[in-house]
């Protein structure tokens, strides 16, 4: 019998997916990130700050963020950009999340001979 796959937690890796994309579009700063992260999905995503910089500093760690200190408005930050390891990272995150998206949206429209989930309220 062949091992058995197992597939990870499903959030897991979200907030990574997430800023990668961001820092892909433009560099940013932490605090930014949170912003841009709830305000363009409509609040249905948010991360809070003590999530995103982890995530920040470990990317960074591996080479897929660069980072780079800026005064703006007299207010020193850290702004985040992707890296060519990022934007590898980023496209191989974005396949998973696309394949795992498909697939849960098959069970959900009914495929492989089920049925759709009707609404009953």
């Amino acid at each position: 019998m062949a091992a058995r796959e197992t597939n990870p937690n499903f959030m897991n890796g979200v907030p990574e997916l997430l800023i990668l994309r961001l820092l892909q579009q433009e560099e940013m700063y932490g605090y930014e990130i949170v912003q841009a992260i709830r305000s363009r999905t409509g609040a249905v995503i948010t991360i809070g700050e003590g999530a995103v910089y982890p995530v920040l500093h470990g990317l960074e760690h591996d080479g897929a963020l660069a980072s780079s200190r800026k005064t703006v408005n007299g207010r020193s930050r850290i702004y985040y950009s992707v890296t060519h390891a990022g934007s590898s990272r980023l496209a191989d995150l974005a396949e998973a999340w696309t394949h795992l998206t498909a697939a849960i949206q098959t069970i959900l429209t009914g495929g492989q001979h089920g049925e759709a989930i009707q609404r009953t309220s």
